[in-house]
């Protein structure tokens, strides 16, 4: 039932993790399909390499903005 809602309405997506500040990963909160966005800022199904890619972009950004931070 849930798919077919997306089918008439379209799919509703909300963030579920934020990997950079520009790259994030949507899940639509009817069906559950997954989709992040690509070098382009469009919307991209999330296949395993581009969650393999996201991971690593993800702790590239976090090590690079930890060595960034002042210390106290």
């Amino acid at each position: 039932m849930k798919k077919v809602f997306c089918n008439i309405f379209g799919h509703r997506y909300s963030v579920s993790k934020k990997v950079t500040q520009h790259i994030k990963e949507y899940e639509c909160i009817h069906c559950g399909r997954e989709v992040t966005t690509d070098v382009n800022g469009n919307l991209s199904a999330l296949t395993p390499e581009l969650q393999e890619i996201n991971r690593t972009l993800e702790n590239l950004f976090k090590k690079r903005h930890r060595a960034a931070e002042p210390v106290a």
